[in-house]
């Protein structure tokens, strides 16, 4: 399915967002830490996790991304299998904390069991348990599958329950699984969260009367819904965290930060319940929604590729080839060792900033010439491993196309400028490029000075003086313009 360059960023926000929002409510779960209503990566929580560690509810997805990242169709028995081996090797390592159901299941099944015999300790631990096996332990890994089949929703509700039943027998849970990938589906296709009747008419035959659960998320308050250690209670806590959470202006893209602060503040299981929520907030918002300072410290069990670390990089990856049908994009990220730009490359300019101290401007082929001082870079277009070896690196999403391919540009440059003064401000010298140094880079340098403290004007001018050909786009001009003088802009409650 070809998707346009706005559908690709929230389709890479749905794994990104699931897995930031389980990091960040590890922290809180089930009272771990006080919560001040607002959440950082603050690590411990019950599996004693570091911050910015994914927990359970990450790693099992990440087991489902890796074969969807092949381009697999999910419902064959071979991707099954795999999928229940990535399980059991994720299980085998003795991860910190996994869910009692799961553990019974897994345990059950052995280390070499396949799909088949997956599905039926399942079963059988379902009658143990008197047919309670409706945990929301396959809802919180489930987004990966919204991802294989976003142009098939019949095979997506196939694969859900599929999936869903390898370790959780109860029909419901596989229900709710599948409601929540076609709602993830909805928004990534269609840049808006779904309605019930946007949704539903793809349920036909489900036990649940899901329309009546979803308007009931609706109509309570998300602290209504601390029972969420079940598929109904978890599922109701994301959707009606992310329901009553206000989408506010000038930045409507930061209702994904302030949904997820909403989401935590539930309690009880706050790392799946915002795990749950961060994928349908991804598929809203985007990749380019999830500020910097909580893609950073993002790490956690089962996804280095192609020489991308274990965290944000490594699922946008993920899902930029399961999106694909297994195939790198067109200039070859992320499977390239070096991204190539072509007559769209400049010659290679890598120059002090004008205006602020131990920060350096450029384009991409300055990578191969950085002072020796440079240990950071922030890069506004896709690079490969080898372009930015052994230093501290973020990839920021910000297109030199068109607007309608940035939805969230302001934010985008504003959170830009201050991960590039964060970096700065840890003692790190940081270089800022994007290809040819000539519109992305000087906008976001210019947002840079003003953070710093420089009028807008003045930082315009000379920075562009500096950068040879340096031509922002007026659309990139009136949004810097539109972010203003510095606020607090980043993490943390407005």
């Amino acid at each position: 399915m070809r998707l346009t360059s706005a559908q690709h960023d929230r389709a890479c926000g749905v794994l990104l967002a699931s897995a930031v929002g389980d990091a960040l409510g590890a922290g809180y779960e089930f009272g771990s830490a006080a919560y001040d209503g607002w959440p950082a990566m603050i690590g411990g929580g019950l599996g004693g996790f570091a911050p910015g560690e994914w927990t359970d509810d990450t790693a099992q997805a990440v087991a489902i991304a890796r074969v969807a990242m092949t381009g697999a169709d999910l419902r064959t028995t071979e991707a099954l299998d795999a999928i229940a081996a990535g399980f059991l090797e994720w299980y085998a390592g003795d991860p910190a904390d996994v869910g009692i159901q799961t553990s019974h299941v897994l345990g059950l099944a052995g280390r070499d069991a396949t799909a088949a015999q997956l599905t039926a300790a399942a079963a059988t631990v379902h009658e143990r348990s008197g047919g309670r096996s409706a945990g929301n332990g396959s809802l919180m890994r489930t987004a990966p599958v919204a991802l294989a089949h976003l142009d098939d929703p019949a095979a997506l509700v196939e694969t859900a329950r599929l999936v869903s039943a390898l370790t959780h027998h109860d029909p419901i849970a596989g229900e709710g699984a599948a409601l929540w990938c076609l709602m993830i589906r909805h928004a990534v296709l269609h840049g808006e969260l779904p309605t019930a009747d946007d949704v539903l008419p793809m349920r036909d035959g489900a036990q649940a009367d899901w329309g009546a659960i979803l308007n009931e998320a609706e109509t309570k308050p998300p602290s209504a819904f601390t029972e969420n250690g079940w598929v109904v209670g978890a599922l109701q806590a994301a959707w009606s965290a992310i329901t009553h959470t206000p989408v506010l202006e000038p930045m409507p893209c930061r209702h994904l930060q302030d949904a997820l602060a909403t989401a935590i503040g539930i309690g009880h299981d706050t790392d799946t319940v915002a795990a749950i929520a961060g994928a349908l907030l991804g598929a809203r918002w985007g990749a380019s929604a999830v500020p910097q300072e909580w893609q950073a410290p993002l790490h956690g069990w089962g996804l280095p590729l192609a020489g991308h670390a274990a965290g944000a990089s490594a699922l946008v990856a993920a899902a930029t080839l399961t999106v694909g049908g297994g195939r790198p994009d067109g200039r070859g990220w992320p499977t390239a060792a070096r991204v190539e730009y072509g007559e769209w490359e400049a010659a290679g300019t890598c120059v002090p900033h004008p205006l602020v101290r131990d920060v350096w401007i450029g384009d991409a082929r300055g990578l191969d010439r950085l002072p020796a001082e440079v240990d950071a870079v922030v890069s506004l277009c896709r690079v490969g491993p080898d372009q930015a070896p052994e230093l501290v690196s973020h990839q920021v999403r910000l297109l030199d196309s068109v607007p309608d391919d940035n939805p969230n540009v302001d934010f985008v440059i504003d959170d830009a400028a201050r991960t590039v003064l964060r970096l700065r401000d840890a003692g790190h010298r940081v270089y800022l490029h994007c290809v040819a140094g000539q519109s992305r880079t000087p906008t976001v340098a210019a947002r840079v000075a003003v953070l710093d403290g420089v009028p807008l004007e003045r930082a315009l001018r000379e920075v562009t003086a500096v950068l040879p050909g340096a031509r922002p786009q007026g659309w990139l001009v009136e949004a810097l313009t539109r972010t203003g003088a510095p606020s607090g802009g980043g993490p943390g409650p407005r």
